[in-house]
């Protein structure tokens, strides 16, 4: 007895309706509205992520500014030691063995008119 509780009936297809397929439609709709959300999204993103960059590098400039007026001040006053008058002159003496000129070897200008 295994089909006796199991009627069979014929199926009738006449009140049937084809209907078109929406999911294509839906998944437009979902595409159209989510790639402009995602577009905006990834350029904030991009831009944040931009900004971010050009602070490191802007930072970094201004380190590399700082270490370079260091040295340019450390060069002046090594430069302005080395040509102190008084530094010359001892060096001149002791070094090169050179005196002050005699009023012998002074020219005039009013003699050379």
């Amino acid at each position: 007895m295994p089909g006796a509780y199991a009627v069979r009936r014929p199926v009738v297809n006449a009140y049937l309706v084809r209907q078109r397929d929406r999911r294509l439609r839906e998944l437009a709709w979902v595409v159209v509205t989510v790639l402009p959300l995602a577009a905006a999204l990834l350029s904030y993103t991009w831009l944040q992520l931009e900004t971010l960059r050009v602070g490191y590098r802007v930072e970094a400039l201004e380190q590399r500014v700082h270490k370079l007026t260091q040295i340019e001040r450390q060069l002046r006053l090594e430069a302005a030691h080395l040509a102190h008058p008084e530094r010359l002159a001892k060096r001149a003496t002791e070094e090169l063995g050179l005196r002050p000129p005699t009023v012998e070897q002074v020219l005039f200008l009013e003699e050379i008119r």
